[in-house]
């Protein structure tokens, strides 16, 4: 168990980001100075355009009058975008705020109370940063919170239990909510790949959910700096909440980064690593990143949910008897 938990990686303690934005600087300290994440274009267009990540209506999969349009309009962004935007998804609205307001506060949290839940040596679950390995790395524009959410046994003691209340509370329900709202998300995605529920569900059902609260404050040189460098979410399925209206998320498609316009009462959902492999390559787990701006703290709350802990790894059954052939190798 511990072997595999292990996975989750490690990460060396950095210095808090929003208290270093907090000193009013006027540049950037020059281990923040990235310059890798220059020079690609970006996708600039008005408030709707053709390259709009698809929008998904939870309702119309569910409605026997749209659900074969809505289904491939789910197919079609999950091979073609590997994210897309998701409404009327059945999380409370009310919830969702609770979420948003409470998270916001805990990263407002005086730092020597912060400081309570920084990360162990070695440990990439608790405040800081994720996957810094050396003292030389160049580091994220960026404060985070990662911890375990469910299986409840595989929660840190130190962690989740001694979150404030009814921040705590708020979580339970929440992690709950979008552990339901992730298995639905992928029984349509099995529907839609003529797949065999069972396949799914037999590898997620019992799943691991993490997730990340982002906090990217305001940055004196943004173009300097990027809150999450590109890369892939190596789960299933990933759910983000955005906690305000600002934008930050970028996604990688035909070579052009692609703002990720906020839309309210939605979430963004995107395909993991391990959902392309589990769908034998058919859906694509997209690169993605986080840039910041100099006005205003952007923040999320990401929820990664992955296979149970003893799952093996590989394209599901189902879709290679329907092509026999795997596109895929089993780790």
């Amino acid at each position: 168990m511990e072997a595999t938990l292990a996975r989750l990686g490690s990460s060396l303690l950095v210095p808090s980001v929003q208290e270093l934005a907090a000193e009013s600087l006027t540049t950037v300290p020059p281990r923040y100075v990235r310059h890798d994440h220059q020079n690609h274009p970006i996708s600039l267009y008005g408030s709707r355009c053709p390259d709009d990540v698809p929008i998904i209506d939870m309702d119309k999969l569910i409605s026997g009058d749209h659900m074969d349009l809505e289904l491939n309009k789910l197919n079609y962004a999950s091979r073609e975008w590997g994210f897309f935007q998701l409404i009327n998804h059945g999380v409370s609205s009310s919830l969702a705020e609770k979420v948003k307001m409470e998270t916001q506060e805990f990263f407002n949290l005086p730092m020597e109370e912060k400081k309570k839940f920084w990360q162990d040596p070695g440990d990439v679950e608790g405040f800081g940063q994720i996957f810094v390995v050396s003292e030389e790395q160049k580091l994220d524009w960026a404060d985070l919170f990662f911890l375990t959410t469910l299986p409840t046994h595989l929660r840190k003691p130190n962690l989740f239990p001694m979150l404030p209340l009814p921040f705590r509370h708020t979580l339970e329900v929440y992690a709950a909510d979008l552990k339901h709202l992730a298995m639905k998300i992928l029984d349509y995605m099995a529907k839609a790949l003529k797949m065999k529920a069972e396949d799914m569900r037999e590898l997620f059902e019992e799943g691991m959910q993490t997730m990340r609260m982002n906090n990217y404050p305001p940055c004196p040189q943004p173009e300097l700096v990027v809150g999450l460098p590109p890369h892939s979410d190596a789960v299933g399925l990933t759910i983000l909440l955005q906690l305000n209206e600002m934008e930050g998320l970028q996604i990688k498609k035909d070579g052009i980064w692609v703002p990720v316009k906020p839309l309210s009462d939605a979430f963004v959902v995107n395909i993991g690593d391990i959902l392309e492999i589990v769908t034998n390559g058919t859906y694509r787990s997209i690169e993605h990143r986080a840039v910041v701006n100099s006005s205003k703290e952007r923040q999320s709350i990401a929820t990664f949910y992955n296979p149970r802990l003893d799952g093996e790894m590989g394209p599901a059954p189902s879709l290679i008897s329907l092509t026999n052939t795997s596109t895929v190798q089993k780790n």
